[in-house]
């Protein structure tokens, strides 16, 4: 990296001979960055040839099988020269380094700008997490489980012929082996397809869209003649798998790790979470119920409770008038400005009673027993009952009978209503 040239975001640099660009991270964590990318463009009237440098060249010095493989098929796996490639740096990644071989003496254009908000990060992120909290309903839709057929046949093929296959290999410690292998290797080449996409898509396009349909095709076909998952144990490996699947999501939706390990935490967190939470809930739902207050019960009160509640509710709202009339925020002035008897209004505030003698004289002789109002009310009542009694003599024999008893009684007709 002491040759290459340094990159700094918003840089346009014209060259027209052969030479590398590193682009060095800044090590300072901020939280504006965790969808934000770097995208380089490179870009030429002439092709050129763009080879990525990695400080692992040397493929001894890999540490697992992996890297050695990676390292490898790196070596022999040479993109097409191109006239125009574009470069996206996480933030928060490895530094990154490249080199530009021009075919001719042609000015090529480096051109670095940052992206604040990548959607693919964005959507990595938010495909993952719905993808965890809903895997276990996923799990079990049919529709899903083509869906994901497919996914599996065109990204992974291998372990899908595997998985096809299944039933004619005798001994599962060999398909494990196998399956081991077969994810290794399809997650390599999904490595190198992400890398080289552009390429792909711009050089071979015919090719992608034949194999994407082929596969594709084939891949619900063989999905469709096995059918959905049916047992009970398939469809909880089904759903352990799109949580894992779930969790690269998460991991690859962001350029922060520290962020991806806490939102898978509190993931897993929440998802352990909801057996104490359903256990204290049904707790809470049973002492509610043992402490819950019996059903009221109503009573309907008899005529001379109703009039002893009536006289002591009037005299708590007398009392509580006569508190109001005495307070200082009362309106005194205002209030006598508009009666008609200031000093009787002076005397109810002073404790004399709201009603005087005379008008309960007066009460009592119009509505009491005895009174005017009383006689016509029983009186228009006895000679409505004998209108009605020339219409009932239609009526049957039992019931002139009994007509004439009631007739009969010699008690007068207001002793009868006491």
């Amino acid at each position: 990296g002491k040759n290459c040239s340094l990159l700094q975001e918003m840089d346009v640099i014209q060259k027209q001979d052969e030479n590398c660009y590193c682009y060095v991270q800044n090590r300072t964590i901020h939280l504006q960055y965790l969808w934000s990318t770097l995208q380089i463009k490179i870009s030429s009237r002439e092709k050129f040839r763009f080879e990525p440098i990695s400080e692992k060249n040397n493929c001894r010095n890999s540490e697992t099988v992996f890297e050695f493989a990676a390292c490898a098929v790196q070596i022999f796996w040479k993109p097409e020269t191109c006239t125009e490639t574009f470069l996206s740096i996480k933030q928060y990644g490895e530094d990154v380094c490249f080199k530009i071989q021009p075919f001719k003496i042609e000015p090529y254009i480096v051109r670095v700008k940052r992206e604040m908000l990548d959607g693919k990060l964005l959507f990595l992120f938010v495909a993952g997490i719905f993808l965890f909290h809903f895997a276990n309903s996923l799990s079990r839709s049919a529709k899903f489980f083509y869906f994901s057929g497919i996914i599996l046949g065109v990204l992974a093929l291998l372990v899908f012929v595997l998985l096809t296959l299944k039933r004619f290999i005798p001994r599962h410690s060999t398909f494990w082996i196998l399956m081991s292998g077969s994810w290794m290797v399809s997650l390599y080449f999904i490595y190198c397809f992400k890398e080289n996409i552009q390429w792909l898509w711009s050089e071979q396009k015919n090719y992608l869209l034949g194999y994407f349909l082929a596969v594709g095709i084939t891949s619900f076909a063989i999905c469709y003649q096995h059918g959905p998952l049916t047992t009970e144990l398939n469809i909880t490996l089904f759903t352990w798998m799109l949580q894992l699947t779930a969790f690269v999501l998460i991991y690859f939706g962001v350029t922060i790790p520290h962020v991806a390990y806490a939102v898978i935490a509190v993931s897993l967190c929440s998802k352990g979470l909801c057996y104490p939470l359903g256990a204290a809930c049904h707790i809470a739902r049973k002492m509610k119920h043992h402490f819950k207050s019996r059903k009221m019960v109503f009573k309907y009160l008899t005529e001379e409770e109703y009039r002893e509640q009536g006289e002591s509710e009037t005299i708590r709202a007398l009392e509580e008038l006569r508190s109001f009339c005495r307070s200082p925020d009362f309106p005194s002035w205002i209030a006598i400005s508009k009666l008609q008897a200031p000093h009787r209004f002076a005397a109810f505030v002073l404790g004399s009673p709201h009603v005087s003698a005379a008008e309960t004289k007066a009460h009592d002789e119009q509505y009491g027993i005895g009174s005017s109002f009383l006689e016509e009310q029983l009186f228009e009542t006895r000679a409505q009952s004998g209108q009605d009694e020339p219409a009932n003599s239609v009526h049957e024999e039992d019931e002139e009978n009994e007509n004439e008893m009631h007739t009969q009684i010699p008690f007068p007709y207001a002793a009868e209503l006491l």
